[in-house]
């Protein structure tokens, strides 16, 4: 959420970055409806005051006549009191609706376009594998190793449901403790297990609600199913005042998540690219109040993130997001993309993400600065590791010929040996 003070004192910039996100927004009506809640709240005030000091003369009146003039007189205050708190109530539901829907500016880096079509390459790292075969994709290459079951991951669980077995799911866990092994001992991460379950709150924090609603699972008493640990990372200081001395404060979060993948229809329907249940560990970060440190922290997270794939010796690209493809929050945003043979193209493994303190504005998550100031902490995050989407890229770029996948290099210690093969 941005600070209405902000967004009153710059307001075309404020609709220059909604409209650079593709966002709908009605800034005019905003600032009208702040109007009346300020001019409302003032006499609100007004009069809660006047109540005030009325209740002292009463205690101090001469006599009981003008003590019963001054009740008189109250009762009257009171009752148009209750009308404009009322009034009140009915501007600040409409107020908060249209400060919910406001998106944060995006950096003047980000590029203008309409969808991730549109986004622009920065880097690559690797080289394409070039193959004297046609490649297989992903989902043939589990099912011909007895690695994946997906007709009887639909029976149970239905569409985009998927069972991992053998060594499908040994490279699952080998990934998990190779990522585990990377971040236990990196400084300054602490490691942490989230909710899943989580209640509204954290969820219109980051920005999540209420744009995305379709896209989440709710149970029958009121809470969500995350789709990424972020969600409860980030209320984990909601409503807290952290020490200046601990920012930046780096948690390394893991959560099975949940998405319902709306508005996916017909797209990746086949393997385990796209499905509805998944875990993932996620890197999130508080830092104090400042644009610069945010910039190098976002800088810091995808070197962690790209590291990774450097040592899964996966191809991949990093694009910056343009404004269509960034969501509520985001001020900047690279997604990593690995390569993909049997497509041909790079698909998204990793997003990297910073938000100044849009989330944190929400959540109420500030520091005290040396100054004796308080500010909102600034927020940023990004994905460590999101299984089991990336078997797709590890399958398909170490495939042979005969049909084996080579186990990366980084992993064979955990696989306990080098190559997949049927056994049976």
């Amino acid at each position: 959420m941005l600070d209405i003070k902000f967004i009153r004192e710059n307001k075309d910039i404020v609709a220059a970055g909604a409209k650079k996100k593709r966002v709908t927004v009605d800034i005019d009506r905003l600032l009208v409806v702040d109007d009346k809640r300020r001019e409302l709240q003032l006499t609100i005030d007004q009069k809660r005051a006047e109540q005030n000091t009325a209740s002292d003369s009463i205690a101090s009146a001469k006599n009981d006549t003008e003590r019963k003039e001054i009740i008189t007189r109250m009762q009257g205050v009171k009752e148009v009191l209750k009308s404009e708190e009322e009034s009140m109530q009915e501007i600040m539901k409409e107020w908060r609706s249209l400060m919910v829907m406001v998106p944060n500016v995006p950096d003047m880096s980000v590029p203008d376009g309409e969808s991730d079509a549109d986004n622009k390459e920065v880097r690559q790292w690797g080289k394409v594998p070039k193959f004297d075969f046609e490649p297989k994709s992903h989902s043939e290459l589990l099912l011909a190793n007895d690695m994946a079951d997906y007709e009887r991951g639909a029976k149970v669980a239905g569409f985009r449901g998927y069972f991992l077995k053998n060594d499908g799911a040994r490279l699952v866990w080998a990934l998990e403790r190779f990522v585990q092994d990377r971040f236990m001992t990196r400084d300054g991460f602490t490691p942490m297990i989230v909710p899943s379950l989580v209640r509204r709150e954290s969820f219109v924090g980051t920005g999540y609600l209420p744009q995305s609603e379709e896209d989440l699972y709710k149970t029958q008493d009121g809470e969500y199913l995350a789709g990424t640990a972020e969600v409860a990372s980030m209320g984990y200081y909601m409503g807290e005042i952290v020490d200046k001395k601990d920012l930046p404060i780096k948690f390394f979060s893991f959560s099975p998540c949940f998405r319902r993948e709306a508005g996916s229809h017909g797209k990746d329907t086949k393997g385990i690219f796209r499905i509805h249940e998944f875990v993932k560990y996620e890197q999130v970060v508080l830092c104090e109040a400042s644009h610069e440190e945010s910039v190098r922290l976002h800088e810091e997270l995808t070197t962690n993130a790209e590291t990774l794939l450097q040592e899964l010796k996966l191809p991949y690209r990093v694009v910056v997001n343009c404004g269509g493809d960034l969501g509520l929050g985001q001020v900047k945003k690279y997604d990593i993309e690995a390569w993909m043979p049997s497509e041909k193209k790079y698909r998204e493994t990793h997003s990297s993400s910073y938000f100044h303190d849009f989330q944190t504005r929400r959540l109420n998550i500030r520091y005290r600065g040396e100054d004796g100031v308080v500010r909102y902490v600034h927020s940023l995050n990004n994905t460590a590791l999101a299984m089991p989407r990336i078997l797709c890229q590890i399958v398909e770029n170490n495939q042979r010929a005969e049909g084996s996948i080579a186990i990366p290099e980084a992993l064979r210690a955990y696989m306990g040996k080098d190559v997949i093969t049927r056994t049976h």
